[in-house]
């Protein structure tokens, strides 16, 4: 129904809008009484062998919700009724900030891929706490940045108030330092930046009472020399683990008119780049830290194939556009009838 009578229609307005339109449809209709039993009742696969325990945290299943969906934690409720183990939000930052100018999000239908460079656009960790709150069994990570306006030599600043911020209300924290959309953001990535930076965050986390994990979400076109960096790093700050990966700069091999606009690309472009990234992570830190998997996953041979690489959760975004609510339903009874995943 999605494919042939839904996606059709949506595709036909403008994605920034539609991305609205359905969340405020999507907000409407769980109104309803009744029905958010029922939509979980079409969508969640309920089954142990589904389970997963990471960082302290229980999941009841290995596929989430992708940051960048949810930035302001307005719809978490409703969008983990279509079956999603976790659901992350963000990137939040501490003012709010309005993004980039619009257009700023594009689909590449004949790539399957979407373009975005919406910088960070949110209403501020402090307007996303009043509905975190009202938080009771969702699993949420909380995706933090910094502003568009804080200097690089400052940033830390930025990130140590939305830790603070979130900290009661999420279950993990991913530092973002990897999107191409705010300026010069990706240079906090280098080694040193990197390491001060996760660092401070890590030793005001075990200042806490009770330390949450703490991930960095890095970007898919890093080299081999900077992943083996992010390696080193990882385990000198002793951070949770690594989100792998990021949209890309990357334009290789598309078709769509569009592919010359600005921002990260993400979408089945990205599937194969993510995946030997968090192939490479694995095996040169010998599988020494969790890592989730995202970046075209489209299908359930493609979220198959990042968990055989080592992740070991996965997300989804484009993916979830392009396919629609049940491609949730469809992964996770592809885990459980793999016999390579256990």
């Amino acid at each position: 129904m999605y494919q042939y009578f839904i996606k059709p229609i949506l595709f036909l307005g403008d994605p920034e809008w539609i991305h609205y339109f359905t969340f405020s449809l999507i907000k409407l209709v769980n109104k309803i009484p009744g029905i958010s039993q029922f939509i979980r009742l079409l969508y969640v696969v309920n089954h142990p062998k589904l389970e997963r325990e990471l960082f302290g945290i229980k999941f009841k299943n290995p596929v989430g919700l992708a940051a960048g969906f949810d930035k302001d934690a307005k719809l978490y409720k409703e969008l983990s009724n279509f079956g999603f183990g976790f659901i992350e939000i963000g990137t939040l930052t501490p003012k709010p900030q309005s993004g980039n100018s619009k257009k700023r999000l594009f689909r590449l239908p004949e790539d399957k891929g979407l373009i975005n460079r919406m910088g960070f656009n949110n209403e501020g960790v402090e307007a996303a706490i009043p509905r975190l709150d009202k938080n009771k069994n969702i699993i949420i990570g909380g995706n933090i940045g910094k502003n568009k306006a804080t200097p690089n030599n400052k940033a830390v600043d930025d990130y140590r108030f939305c830790f603070n911020s979130l900290y009661p209300f999420v279950d993990y924290f991913v530092v973002n330092v990897s999107s191409p959309n705010t300026p010069n953001l990706r240079a906090l990535q280098e080694k040193k930046p990197l390491t001060e930076l996760l660092k401070t965050l890590q030793d005001l986390n075990n200042s806490k009472e009770k330390p949450k994990p703490i991930l960095l979400k890095i970007a898919p076109d890093l080299n081999k020399d900077q992943l083996l960096d992010i390696i080193n790093i990882i385990k000198k700050t002793n951070v949770a683990g690594v989100i792998a990966t990021n949209t890309t700069l990357s334009r290789k091999d598309l078709k769509s008119s569009n592919q010359f606009e600005s921002g990260g690309l993400s979408g089945k472009p990205l599937t194969d780049k993510s995946t030997e990234v968090i192939r490479f992570l694995v095996e040169k830190s010998n599988k020494a830290f969790p890592i989730i998997g995202v970046g075209g996953i489209h299908k359930p041979n493609d979220a198959i194939e990042k968990l055989n690489a080592g992740a070991d959760l996965i997300q989804l975004y484009t993916g979830f556009v392009y396919e629609g609510p049940a491609v949730v339903k469809r992964i996770n009874r592809a885990i459980l009838s793999s016999n390579k995943i256990v």
